[in-house]
């Protein structure tokens, strides 16, 4: 696309846009009457209109039936709480590219990823090292350093930190396929973000994934920043397991409802877990009977009993991500952030962290501004332009194909502009 800087171009990509309707399905934050360009669904995606009616269905099935609303279907047809999570496995699996009873709603990505390296990080004498890439998202790191920890090693001498190279910051695929096969006789697995927090870099799961199964090592994907952002095929590319959170792109709400996939070939093979009651065979849960029989699927991994009423917003949310298709949210994502780069390239002070290749990348640009960087971004927030701060000069802006326009990012270039010419007075 030949991108232009002006009003009318804007508004005639916004007129022919196949997905404007979307937009209206959801509440856009306003100040003083004005609705704000909203650039942070990276970090909390907006409020869909249909989740209130969601939420208070539930409700009333909680005031009109109480207990028996696990096993009474409501008036309305609506099947009883006991199987509520597997009526967002549809849209889930068409959105992360996997068979339904692949994926799991449930818990959060951080218990559900100690759920999973319980069962996929099996240290032996000779393969107990983790490879992983360096300052990933903080809690990921936790997380690894405590299994490590519980198994008797040392984190430093253990996890492998693949570093982003010093010329352009960003981890290049080959980077990592030479480091597991310079590892690939020490590693029992290999763990990482799809696609990196800070950056912004989507890194290639498909080939990342190959190289594992080659030399035998399961691998698992952080896709907290890749779920409805970017298209994904976990099944066909053979990732053994991933989890994510659902409050970005996928707009669940604040601590909104996790999830799990693991790949259907582990699902007859008994791995260890640490169980509990709600994953149990559902056939058979109520016999309260000691010796775990996990559920079929990656229903097994589930430990407790979910929480409906942030299940009830999760799916009302999912339902309109597997409308829209992740082909069409990716093309317009594209164009988006491919404007959005357009405008704020020629500032000097501004260096795009984040790969110009979309391939290489979701919606998501990271600005590194070389000075000035929290006066730009409270300029920004003045003047009606949400995006995330990031110490100690990054900023985040995110533009969202379900609910952004390329007017939105046409006033981001408009504003910018505004802030140098300010300073340049």
């Amino acid at each position: 696309m030949i991108y232009k800087n002006t009003p009318a171009f804007a508004q005639h990509l916004d007129q022919i846009d196949p997905l404007r309707s979307f937009r209206d399905r959801f509440h856009i934050p306003q100040r003083d009457g004005k609705e704000l360009v909203y650039l942070c669904g990276n970090s909390l995606g907006l409020q869909p209109k249909t989740v209130r009616s969601a939420l208070d269905h539930e409700l009333n099935t909680w005031q009109n039936l109480g207990v028996e609303g696990w096993f009474e279907s409501t008036e309305s047809g609506e099947q009883p709480w006991l199987s509520y999570h597997a009526t967002c496995k549809e849209a889930l699996s068409q959105i992360v590219g996997a068979e339904p009873s692949e994926v799991c709603p449930m818990n959060a990505l951080t218990v559900n990823l100690h759920l999973l390296l319980a069962s996929f990080y099996q240290p032996t004498g000779k393969k107990y090292k983790i490879l992983t890439i360096k300052g990933d998202f903080p809690s990921d790191q936790y997380a690894l350093e405590t299994h490590v920890k519980q198994r008797g090693l040392i984190p430093a001498e253990t996890i492998i930190e693949i570093a982003p190279r010093p010329d352009d910051q960003l981890i290049h695929t080959t980077d990592i396929q030479h480091a597991i096969a310079e590892h690939a006789d020490s590693l029992a697995l290999i763990w990482m973000s799809g696609l990196n927090y800070y950056t912004g870099q989507l890194y290639n799961m498909d080939v990342i994934a190959q190289t594992a199964q080659q030399h035998c090592i399961p691998v698992g994907f952080d896709l907290a920043h890749a779920i409805g952002n970017v298209p994904l095929r976990l099944h066909e590319w053979g990732v053994d397991f991933a989890t994510w959170c659902s409050y970005k792109y996928l707009n669940g709400g604040p601590g909104a409802v996790s999830g799990v996939f693991v790949h259907q070939k582990h699902h007859d093979q008994n791995l260890p877990r640490l169980a509990g009651w709600w994953g149990y065979r559902e056939d058979r849960r109520f016999e309260m009977t000691p010796g775990f029989l996990p559920a079929p699927g990656a229903d097994g991994w589930q430990v407790s009993t979910p929480n409906i009423l942030a299940l009830s917003i999760h799916r009302a949310a999912l339902a309109i991500t597997a409308e829209a298709g992740m082909v069409r949210l990716r093309q317009k994502s594209e164009q988006l952030t491919g404007f959005l780069e357009y405008l704020l390239t020629p500032f000097d002070d501004i260096q795009i962290l984040t790969p110009d290749d979309p391939n290489q990348r979701g919606c998501q640009l990271s600005l590194l501004v070389r000075k000035g960087g929290k006066e730009l971004f409270k300029y920004l927030t003045e003047q009606g332009i949400i995006g995330d701060w990031r110490e100690p000069d990054c900023i985040r802006l995110a533009p969202n194909p379900l609910y952004n326009t390329f007017d939105d990012v046409r006033r981001v270039g408009e504003v910018v502009m505004a802030f140098y010419s300010t300073i340049e007075r």
